[in-house]
C-alpha cells in the first residue's frame, strides 16, 4: 500500500456494519409498498430541496437584502459541501456495503468500484441545503431539517449506504453551509445595487428586516 493510500478505509463493515445489517434485514421483511415508497424518494427526493430553494427566494423578494443574499447563496453552498464531499470520497475510497457484507441486499442497482461510499452524496446535498435554508427562514430550515433525515435514512434502508456514511455526509453538509450561509449574508449591499437594476422583478423590491415577514437577518430575532 502506498503512503497516500495508508489512511484508505476499504471495508467500513467494522464500523457499523452490525448496525447496517439489522437495517437491511428490515428492508427485506418490510412491505414492498414500503419498499418501493423509500426507493423513489431515495432517488428522487433531492429535488424537494430545489422546490426549498425556489419557494425561500419567492418569498425573499419582499425580504432585506441579506436575506436574498443568503437564498441565492443556497445553491452554490451545495456545490462547495459537494465539492469538499467529493475530496472525502476520493481520499477514503471506501466500498460500498452492499458489495461488501454477504447477504446484503439493495433495492437499487449497487453501484460498482470507483462510486465510493464514504461519505454519502445525498446527505451532503440535503443537509447543505437544509443548513442553508435555516440561515434564511428558520421554519424552513426545521423542514428541510426534517426532510434531510429521512433522505439520510433512506440510503441506508435501500442498502447503498452504511450509517457512518450518511452520517459525516450529514455534517460536512451542515458545517459547510453553517459556515458559508452568514457570509453570504454580508453580500447585501451587492444584492440592493443588482435590485437597482435590471435584476429587480427577479429580486423584487424587498424591505426593512423589521417588517419583513417571516424572514429576518441572521442574528436577528424572528417572528
Amino acid at each position: 500500500m502506498t503512503p497516500s493510500r495508508a489512511l484508505a478505509v476499504y471495508d467500513g463493515s467494522g464500523i457499523d456494519g452490525g448496525l447496517y445489517t439489522r437495517v437491511n434485514g428490515w428492508a427485506q421483511s418490510a412491505p414492498h409498498w414500503l419498499d418501493e415508497l423509500i426507493k423513489v424518494w431515495s432517488a428522487l427526493g433531492l429535488g424537494l430541496f430545489a422546490v426549498f430553494m425556489l419557494y425561500a427566494w419567492w418569498r425573499a423578494r419582499g425580504a432585506d437584502s441579506a436575506v436574498m443574499a443568503r437564498v441565492l447563496a443556497s445553491p452554490l453552498i451545495v456545490v462547495v459541501a459537494y465539492g469538499v464531499n467529493s475530496v472525502f470520497k476520493g481520499a477514503v475510497e471506501e466500498l460500498r456495503p452492499c458489495a461488501q457484507i454477504p447477504g446484503s441486499v439493495s433495492l437499487e442497482t449497487c453501484p460498482g468500484t470507483g462510486d465510493w461510499s464514504f461519505p454519502s452524496n445525498h446527505s451532503v446535498i440535503a443537509f447543505a441545503a437544509a443548513t442553508a435554508l435555516w440561515f434564511v427562514n428558520r421554519r424552513l430550515g426545521l423542514v428541510a431539517g426534517l426532510f434531510a433525515v429521512l433522505m439520510a435514512a433512506s440510503r441506508v434502508w435501500v442498502g447503498v449506504h452504511y450509517p457512518h456514511d450518511v452520517a459525516v455526509g450529514a455534517l460536512v453538509g451542515l458545517l459547510a453551509a453553517a459556515v458559508l450561509a452568514p457570509l453570504a449574508g454580508r453580500c447585501g449591499p451587492l444584492v440592493d445595487r443588482m435590485r437597482a437594476g435590471a435584476l429587480r422583478p427577479l429580486l423584487g423590491p424587498g424591505q426593512p428586516p423589521v417588517v419583513a415577514r417571516g424572514y429576518a437577518s441572521y442574528g436577528s430575532r424572528q417572528r
